[in-house]
């Protein structure tokens, strides 16, 4: 498990300085039905009513990468952390 504090300083390519940012675990939104890359899956997919590859039986991964959302506090600007592989993460107050 990690913790990561729910407030970082650490450089923004807006301000072009180093500023605090609030940390979030990164979510990703609902798929759009709609969307070219959607609709020509469902296209490939479509026939007779079998599945497009064959279904894994196994999981080969046991964790996802979690990705952290960090938001400037300055200017509003949203960079992405590169996710690591982990069981849990969790945000924490930093105690003073």
């Amino acid at each position: 498990m990690a913790k990561y504090p729910k407030v970082i300083v650490t450089y923004c390519p807006k301000c072009r300085t180093h500023t605090e940012h609030s940390v979030t675990i990164y979510k990703h939104g609902k798929r759009r039905s709609l969307a070219e890359g959607e609709r020509r899956y469902a296209r490939k997919k479509k026939g007779y009513g079998s599945k497009r590859k064959p279904e894994q039986k196994r999981f080969a991964k046991t964790t996802k990468k979690v990705v952290l959302k960090l938001k400037c506090q300055k200017c509003g600007y949203i960079i992405h952390r590169e996710g690591i592989r982990l069981k849990k993460a969790e945000l924490t107050e930093v105690v003073k």
